[in-house]
């Protein structure tokens, strides 16, 4: 069943130097329960992608439908809370002034979820889920370390009972050790909750080990779209086979596909 609907969305901003087409004329639909990884480099497109599908911009033109229903860039709160958000750097994203509870409370607050007597409870619970201890809500975010600060900002997003979690290069800002752990929680958290994602990122070597579909951008322009194991196995777009050609290689079989890349066959 089709949770989100993209179609024919297109963002154009205004510059002194003309027209910049950040994102031109894309349509997709993510399945409830999937994980739609969207790939490209730094310009890509796939950032203001997902600030369109948060609300954060508003489109040129083109549609985003949520479970049927057109979304409005301004949205009623219930609509706020179904569609979360992950952000990339796991310090900048929490208040520093902020106690790691209240960081967690603040949108159980925000949408009125549950008692008030009882949203503490539920901060802990959140953070239990996400492998963090009780009583760490009661830290500040400078005591943490990176995953686990990156853990409390997923907690927060689950807090809010979502159906859709949008991920902007969660893992890009942690160790490579940190990066396998998150992604283990999040393909976890998944299927025990059966959440929906879209998955931004730049790492192709991230998207296998996440993704059921691979989105990849160039240039504002969706490309290629396609399973994770097609994109990787037999990728179309010339793009789509340089960024293949650029994932470190870990077995005989993805150095036979490179090579194969590397001559164009």
């Amino acid at each position: 069943m089709t949770l989100l609907s993209v179609e024919n969305l297109t963002k154009t901003f205004s510059a002194p130097s003309g027209p910049i087409h950040a994102v031109r004329d894309v349509s997709f639909e993510v399945q409830r329960g999937e994980c739609l990884a969207v790939v490209g480099e730094s310009g890509s497109g796939k950032t203001t992608l997902a600030n369109m599908i948060l609300g954060i911009l508003g489109a040129t033109s083109g549609d985003i439908r949520f479970d049927g229903a057109v979304l409005p860039t301004r949205r009623a709160p219930a609509r706020r809370r179904a569609i979360q958000f992950v952000q990339q750097n796991p310090l900048s994203s929490l208040n520093p002034k902020r106690s790691i509870g209240a960081s967690v409370r603040l949108g159980l607050d925000t949408y009125a979820i549950g008692p008030r007597a009882d949203r503490w409870i539920k901060v802990e619970d959140a953070l239990e889920e996400v492998g963090l201890p009780r009583e760490m809500r009661h830290r500040a975010p400078a005591a943490l370390s990176g995953g686990q600060r990156q853990r409390v900002g997923i907690a927060r997003a689950l807090a809010c009972e979502p159906e859709l979690v949008v991920l902007d290069e969660p893992t890009s800002a942690l160790d490579v050790l940190v990066q396998a752990r998150v992604l283990r929680l999040l393909n976890d958290l998944r299927q025990r909750k059966g959440l929906t994602y879209v998955f931004i990122t730049h790492d192709l070597a991230v998207v296998r080990n996440v993704a059921d579909r691979v989105a990849v951008f160039k240039s504002g322009q969706l490309v290629e779209l396609g399973q994770t194991a097609q994109i990787f196995s037999a990728p179309q777009h010339p793009y789509t086979r340089s960024l293949i050609g650029a994932v470190p290689v870990v077995d005989d079989a993805e150095l036979d596909l490179r090579n194969r890349l590397a001559k164009g066959t």
